[in-house]
C-alpha cells in the first residue's frame, strides 16, 4: 500500500508543480478550458502516472486523470483575487482525496484514529495550542502598556508592517522553539534568535526606534521564554504519564 501511494503522490507532486510551468498557469487562470496548457498539463500526469505504474491499473489511472480535470477546470472558473489561496487549498486537498480513494480502492486499507486521543498526543495537541494562540495572548496582555505608545508613532509615520505579520511570526517561532526543545537541539534555538536579529537589525538600529527596540526585545524574550517552558513542560509531563 505504502508503495502505490508513494507513487500516486509523487505523481502528484511532478505533475503539479515540478513540470508545470508558471505561464502554463497563467495562460489557463486567462483562457480557462480554452487553454492548451491544461491538456498539456493533464497529458504530464498522464504520462508520469504511466511510468511510475508501469502500465498498471489502468482504470485507475483514467479515473484520477478525469477527475484531475474536473478539478483543476472548476477552479479555474471559479477563481478570483480574493479566493485564489483557498481554492488552491481546496484543489490540492481534492486532488489528495481522489489519490486515497484510488489507494483504498486497489489496496484496501484501514486507519485508526484512536491513537490522537492518546494521553501523550492530547498533551502534544494541548502544548501547540498554548504556545502558538494562549502564548500569544499572554504576550499581548503583557505588553498592552507599550501597544498605545508605539500606535503613536506609526501614526506619526515611523513605519508600517503588513498586517497580522508579527501574530504569525510569534507563532512560528514558538512552534519551532518547542519542536526544537522537544528533539533535544538547544543549539537550533540560538540559530533562531539569531536569524531574528539579523532580520531585525536594519528596523531597530535606528535611534528613532529605541521604544521600537525595546518592544521588540521584550516581546522576544517572553515570545522564547513561554515557548521553552511549555517544552520543558511537556517533556516533564510525558514522563508521568
Amino acid at each position: 500500500m505504502m508503495l502505490l501511494a508513494l507513487k500516486l503522490v509523487l505523481a502528484h507532486f511532478l505533475g503539479d508543480f515540478v513540470f508545470q510551468p508558471a505561464r502554463w498557469v497563467e495562460d489557463k487562470l486567462e483562457k480557462k478550458a480554452r487553454s492548451k496548457y491544461l491538456y498539456f498539463h493533464i497529458g504530464v500526469h498522464l504520462v508520469v502516472l504511466l511510468f511510475l505504474l508501469q502500465f498498471k491499473h489502468i482504470g485507475s489511472i483514467v479515473i484520477i486523470i478525469v477527475s484531475h480535470y474536473l478539478i483543476d477546470l472548476a477552479k479555474l472558473t471559479l477563481t478570483n483575487e480574493k479566493n485564489f489561496r483557498w481554492l488552491f487549498a481546496a484543489d490540492q486537498l481534492a486532488h489528495l482525496l481522489v489519490l486515497v480513494g484510488v489507494v483504498y480502492a486497489i489496496e484496501s486499507f484501514t486507519i485508526d484514529f484512536s491513537f490522537l486521543l492518546s494521553p501523550e498526543m492530547l498533551l502534544f495537541f494541548a502544548m501547540i495550542a498554548f504556545v502558538s494562540y494562549v502564548s500569544a495572548i499572554i504576550i499581548k496582555m503583557l505588553l498592552a502598556p507599550y501597544i498605545t505608545e508605539l500606535a503613536k508613532d506609526e501614526e506619526e509615520g515611523e513605519g508600517t508592517s503588513l498586517k497580522n505579520a508579527g501574530r504569525y511570526i510569534g507563532m512560528l517561532e514558538r512552534i519551532f522553539v518547542f519542536v526544537f526543545i522537544l528533539l533535544g537541539q538547544w543549539s537550533a534555538i540560538g540559530l533562531l534568535i539569531t536569524a531574528k536579529s539579523v532580520f531585525r537589525f536594519g528596523d531597530l538600529n535606528k535611534g528613532k526606534n529605541r521604544k521600537l527596540t525595546e518592544y521588540v526585545l521584550i516581546g522576544t524574550l517572553l515570545s522564547f521564554g513561554l515557548a521553552i517552558l511549555a517544552g520543558l513542560a511537556y517533556n516533564y509531563l510525558i514522563t508521568l504519564i
